[in-house]
């Protein structure tokens, strides 16, 4: 073997090893493949064109506008209205993670999984904080079902998706809209069944992270005027969620001039309430969401969802030379002073109880204010303030676009399954339409875009393309069909499995998937078989990584907030990983049988 090496494949061998090593050691992805097929150009191994040529790839730009697309969603409140009700009224840990899988598994065939995990982790945390079960029960789980629906079709997940740009580059047949779900929606219930049982008792039970949930924060006097036509109107303060929200507390309700505390769970929301609540920022952030649920302590706030667009939340603490001593907050003219409204308003070791507009402001004092996009910026440095901080996650909701994103997005899943429109078309034609119907910005849908990712996966086809070129898929292929041969083709597409969900554990799916691409269809074609079975266990394995929280890119954004340590990966993963494997060998020749003869 070794005799039979050229100058190509140890350069590209050594480039490899470089790329692999760069990737477990958590260097950024982009610059480690980019700095790849820039070096395998400058050896003459790849033409140039060939370095970059992944960047028009179809799959890699599909991936892009599907960032747009699913920013313009969460943009105005589709994903969030769907995300606060997929729990309902769960109220147990047993019966949550069942209807996580009753909805993860489906929606993943029409949206991708990694900005839905973004959203639902702290809906997630929520709920477990309510119920005092801790996060690390279900956000796994979060993970991994996103990760066994995105298998269920091909927009499931990016990895399907760069696995298509291949099939179209290396001039195969393209896959159907639900190719992949012939195996991968039996595999989806098997794993959901497995988390739902044997799964569930690995899971780790951190009852530390409840107490951190429920650590002392800033807490701010805030009153919410209830608008007729708001959701809440004819609901009791229990349905309405208003009673056990993490971080808030119901002080009391004042209607038509008549206070009522303690409020009961009982008690109904009628339109002009106002609701007088103690709590945290992020809770008031989601309190100011909910449409027709408006800050009541200043006037001059804005309530148009037009011009709310070009207005956020800032906190700003008031200095000792403030004009604004010895002012209540009615008296104060925000507006006028600061083109900013009054939100809400806490003082240092004291809890208030006044209206907030009665309050008189003392230096020290944390106000929360609705500020123009310039606020932050002209007054940072003003005497008036010690300090002026962004609110994250504060941006106002375009709930009325949400009609217009919502048919957007069914034109376009309709134009996918119809399959008489072309899918990276359909998804930039949705991508523009979101832009075009004001569902997102131009600024915010470029900003949606993982520009890490995309290069990434661009730059990572020219070091497909450089194993392909330079013989080393063909040296490795052979290698292996000889190792496997007497045990037949479907032993060495189960070899190819393990070494790609090996590999996707190590580095990212994405690259799993396009390394291991040449290695499959070499490893055909010495067979003599149909390539069609080997492609399918590649893109599969590139999804199935569940032992190791750096395998996909949801696993880290849970990783944190679940508290996991990556022995609870390994403990909770392997098992599925394995069950995954055989499934999958099992079932993909039954589906795409290895005869050349086989579509």
């Amino acid at each position: 073997m070794g005799s039979g090496l050229t100058f190509e494949m140890c350069a590209t061998l050594a480039i490899l090893a470089a790329l692999l090593f760069g990737l477990i050691r958590d260097l950024p992805t982009d610059a480690v493949f980019v700095g790849a097929v820039v070096l395998l150009a400058a050896l003459g191994i790849i033409h140039p064109e060939d370095a970059f040529g992944g960047f028009a790839n179809s799959g890699m730009l599909t991936v892009a506008a599907l960032y747009v697309v699913a920013a313009a969603l969460r943009e105005t409140g589709v994903m969030e209205f769907v995300g606060e009700r997929f729990l309902g009224h769960v109220g147990t840990e047993g019966k949550a993670l069942f209807s996580m899988a009753a909805v993860l598994i489906p929606s993943a065939m029409v949206l991708n999984n990694t900005p839905k995990v973004a959203l639902l982790v702290p809906v997630l945390i929520a709920w477990c904080r309510k119920r005092r079960i801790s996060p690390s029960r279900l956000l796994m789980p979060l993970s991994f079902l996103s990760i066994l629906g995105g298998t269920c079709s091909l927009i499931g997940t990016s990895t399907n998706l760069v696995v298509q740009g291949l099939l179209i580059k290396s001039r195969l047949r393209p896959m159907s809209m639900f190719e992949i779900g012939y195996v991968g929606f039996p595999c989806a219930l098997l794993g959901a069944t497995y988390l739902l049982t044997l799964g569930r008792r690995l899971l780790p039970d951190r009852k530390e992270l409840i107490e951190q949930l429920e650590e002392s924060r800033r807490e701010y006097l805030v009153e919410m005027h209830v608008q007729p036509g708001c959701r809440l109107v004819g609901k009791t303060i229990g349905k309405a969620g208003l009673r056990h929200l993490p971080g808030l507390f119901l002080i009391e309700i004042d209607r038509d001039g008549v206070a009522t505390g303690p409020v009961g769970p009982e008690e109904i929301i009628r339109a002009n309430d106002r609701l007088v609540f103690t709590g945290i920022v992020a809770t008031i952030v989601d309190l100011e969401k909910i449409p027709g649920l408006i800050p009541a302590a200043d006037a001059r706030y804005e309530v148009s969802p037009v011009k709310q667009r070009g207005r956020t939340l800032c906190e700003a603490v008031i200095s000792p030379s403030s004009p604004l001593l010895g002012r209540t907050v009615r008296q104060t003219d925000f507006r006028a002073m600061y083109d900013a409204a009054v939100v809400a308003v806490h003082r240092n070791g004291a809890r208030l109880t006044n209206k907030v507009g009665d309050i008189e402001l003392h230096a020290g004092d944390t106000l929360l204010l609705q500020v123009g996009p310039d606020f932050t910026r002209a007054y940072r440095n003003n005497p008036d303030f010690y300090l002026i901080s962004d609110v994250e996650d504060s941006r106002p909701v375009r709930y009325d676009r949400a009609w217009p994103a919502v048919i957007i997005f069914l034109a376009m899943i309709t134009a996918f399954v119809s399959g008489k429109v072309d899918i990276m078309l359909a998804a930039f034609l949705a991508a523009g339409g979101m832009i075009a119907c004001r569902c997102i910005s131009t600024a915010d849908a470029r900003k949606s875009v993982d520009w890490s990712v995309l290069l990434a996966i661009g730059a990572s086809f020219g070091v497909g393309k450089a194993l392909e070129v330079s013989g080393v898929a063909k040296l490795f292929a052979g290698q292996l069909v000889v190792l496997t041969r007497p045990w037949g083709p479907t032993a060495t597409m189960a070899a190819i499995y393990f070494g790609t969900m090996v590999l996707n554990e190590l580095i990212s799916n994405n690259a799993a998937a396009v390394l291991a691409f040449p290695f499959c269809l070499e490893s055909a074609r010495l067979l003599g078989v149909n390539e069609r079975p080997f492609i399918m266990a590649v893109t599969l394995a590139a999804s199935y990584a569940f032992a190791s929280p750096v395998g996909y890119q949801t696993h880290m954004m849970v990783f944190g907030p679940g508290g996991y340590r990556f022995t609870d990966f390994v403990r909770v993963g392997v098992p599925l990983n394995l069950l995954m494997m055989i499934a999958a060998v099992i079932l993909i020749p039954l589906i795409w049988p290895f005869s050349l003869s086989a579509p």
